[in-house]
């Protein structure tokens, strides 16, 4: 017998189990405190270079000889919002005075003033984490991560060990001590440490309250539940939103996000251990009150001996087992891959909210709508487009956007910045929507006996992509210039649109039976659907003509043709080695031929004379047709290749050559 099968009594998802699934719902609330917090604990306001001798100096110009000593000591740079004093130097005047000497050259200054209208005080201004220590930042966030990373490890390891409420409880509580530690830390060193705890802390209890409530719930409802605890997640970045409006102070704010934490220990005495954990480790006498209790708020009735029968041991594989088949290996490459990018994507998105145009509070209380609202999609889309299709089309429709961030950068004045904020708010809905399809289509994909070590893994290297998350976002920082909003919203979505596309590679796993061994993983989903091969050529068309516009008048014709060709070529003659590990490797060729037939035209009728341009250009095209006409043969010798491989598609030694 299997707990599942006990669950058929008891009944699937009954009152019992949606009151305790609701309450251990809630700490995923204040997780989502802590996520992204550092939106506002580490925001970066507008700053200057202190006037040096002037203690009172400040962002704000007091009068109009605070004015005159600012404009001859800060030097005055042009920015796409007009003029602004530099943020990082200070002109070097020698001496003042009646006479003073005033240079030209600039130096770098080691105070700063900030501006008030948006945040009292952050983490930032106190320690000034800017200009040369703008990387603190980063670093601080990475910890964080690192933190989850590590917590992901220990605490999941510790739940199946010790117990799952347990190691929720102590996690609980590393939180709240955490947390109100960062309050009231004085330098770089101790934020990070303190902030690493955070997200080991957030990582224990996420990830075991979302074990103890799926652990209750039957198979038919677990996709309702597994997406319900990210809507509390959402919840709590929108409570943090609102909070942070009116509490513009960081040690402040930290505390009022730390400190509620602490009613959370009460579930020492209200919930109970996972049922299924004691019966793993033979404790039925507790998994018999708890089911008891269950029964009497589900009003039902148990049979006396339900628990005589002995429980069914499922079969166990070993991890690396998903390396063994190039069938496995890929899928289990282009799964990882996801879990890192929207990872990344969903993270740095939500920390670059505090960069884009407009006010930082409504961007990011924007950003949180309109993840909810990519959840709250999900929710008829997923049995509808299937795991597959839904998932791509997210990923893809957020890179998308964000790459076309580009265009509104360079292309629209100051005033219109607004579309970039959209278009990076879509980008957010997209992550949002790929973050939760990926955790349920990747779960499908894996064998039964290697579903959790799958998963497990797939969690784990997802952090890697949230500890490159905040490096990202600060890009922008980093350069400045007209590329300083854009430039990581098209990191992140050009990583989505390569990690959408990858994902085409898998088989949809809707409305069909899961595979259970190693061998069903191998042979699940293989049926040589020609379909998803087409649409990806064409996305990789569009994504080939996509840089071609602003690249023509930054590269040149010349560069970026020769650039474009040799792309392309590259790829296709590469191919002899990727096709045996990765068959979709040879699209990047057609990115390149794709992006040299656009330069090629515009090249070309630049090259010839006024005079015989129209000629030239007709003999040009004619002539293309040569190239054309070759097609054919060139597939019809693919096709006789591809026949006789077909005999040995069953052994590990097809070459594959007919691909190349």
């Amino acid at each position: 017998m299997k707990f599942d099968d006990l669950l058929v009594h008891l009944g699937e998802f009954g009152p019992y189990q949606k009151w305790l699934y609701f309450l251990l719902c809630i700490p995923a609330i204040g997780t989502g405190f802590h996520a992204v917090i550092a939106v506002f604990i580490l925001g970066i306001p507008k700053h200057r270079c202190a006037i040096p001798g002037l203690p009172n100096d400040t962002y704000e110009i007091q009068n109009d000889f605070h004015q005159w000593l600012v404009n001859v000591t800060i030097p005055v740079k042009d920015s796409r919002s007009g003029s602004e004093y530099a943020k990082c130097e200070i002109y070097n005047i020698t001496a003042w005075g009646p006479g003073f000497i005033h240079s030209n050259e600039t130096i770098g200054c080691d105070r700063w003033v900030f501006d008030q209208s948006d945040f009292l005080i952050t983490g930032t201004t106190q320690m000034s984490f800017v200009c040369d220590d703008l990387l603190k930042r980063s670093h601080i966030t990475m910890a964080y991560m690192l933190g989850k990373l590590v917590g992901s490890l220990v605490f999941g390891v510790l739940g199946d060990i010790i117990g799952r409420k347990k190691v929720l409880c102590f996690s609980v509580l590393l939180l709240l001590i955490s947390g109100v530690t960062t309050a009231f830390v004085p330098d770089f060193i101790s934020f990070a440490v303190v902030r690493f705890f955070n997200g080991a802390s957030t990582s224990g209890i996420f990830l075991n309250a979302f074990t103890i409530g799926m652990e209750l719930v039957g198979p038919s409802k677990r996709k309702w539940t597994g997406m319900g605890i990210e809507f509390f997640f959402v919840i709590g970045e929108a409570l943090l939103a609102l909070v942070a409006y009116f509490v513009r102070d960081w040690h402040h704010l930290q505390l009022a996000m730390s400190v509620p934490v602490a009613l959370l220990l009460v579930y020492w005495w209200i919930i109970p251990e996972s049922p299924r954990w004691l019966l793993a480790n033979g404790r039925k006498e507790e998994v018999k009150k708890i089911l008891d209790k269950a029964a009497r708020v589900n009003k039902v009735r148990l049979p006396a001996n339900l628990l005589d029968d002995p429980m069914e041991e499922a079969p166990k594989a070993r991890l690396w087992q998903l390396f063994t088949h190039r069938t496995l290996c890929i899928r289990t490459l282009v799964i990882f891959l996801n879990w890192v990018v929207v990872t990344m994507t969903y993270y740095g998105l939500s920390l670059n909210s505090g960069y884009l145009y407009g006010n930082i509070y409504l961007n990011f209380f924007l950003s949180v709508a309109v993840e909810f609202l990519g959840y709250l999609l999900c929710l008829p889309l997923l049995d509808r487009l299937g795991r597959k299709w839904l998932h791509c089309a997210s990923m893809l429709l957020g890179g998308i956007a964000c790459c076309c961030s580009i265009f509104t950068v360079l292309y629209l004045p100051y005033e219109y910045q607004w579309a970039t904020t959209i278009l990076a708010m879509v980008g957010k809905m997209g992550a949002s929507a790929a973050f939760a399809v990926i955790y349920i289509f990747s779960s499908e994909l894996f064998p039964t006996i290697i579903r959790n070590g799958g998963m497990g893994a797939s969690s784990m290297i997802a952090r890697v992509g949230g500890m490159i998350a905040p490096y990202i976002a600060d890009l922008g920082k980093l350069i400045g210039g007209d590329m300083e909003t854009a430039l990581p919203l098209i990191v992140f979505g050009a990583a989505s649109v390569t990690a959408g596309l990858a994902a085409l590679v898998l088989p949809e796993t809707l409305s069909r039976k899961l595979p259970d061994t190693i061998e069903d993983g191998i042979k699940f989903g293989n049926d040589g659907n020609i379909y998803p091969n087409f649409f990806l050529s064409i996305v990789v068309e569009f994504l080939g003509y996509l840089p071609c516009l602003p690249l023509l008048h930054r590269l040149g014709r010349k560069w970026l043709l020769c650039a474009s060709v040799l792309l392309g070529g590259i790829a296709c003659c590469c191919s002899v080695f990727t096709v045996l590990y990765l068959p979709y490797g040879v699209m990047v060729g057609q990115v390149g031929s794709s992006a040299a037939f656009v330069v090629i035209c515009v090249f070309s009728s630049e090259l010839f004379p006024t005079m015989v341009r129209n000629g030239g250009m007709d003999a040009s095209s004619m002539i293309t047709r040569v190239g054309g006409k070759t097609t054919p043969t060139e597939l019809e010798v693919q096709g006789s290749f591809h026949s006789q491989n077909e005999k040995s598609e069953e052994g590990v030694d097809n070459p594959g050559y007919s691909k190349v």
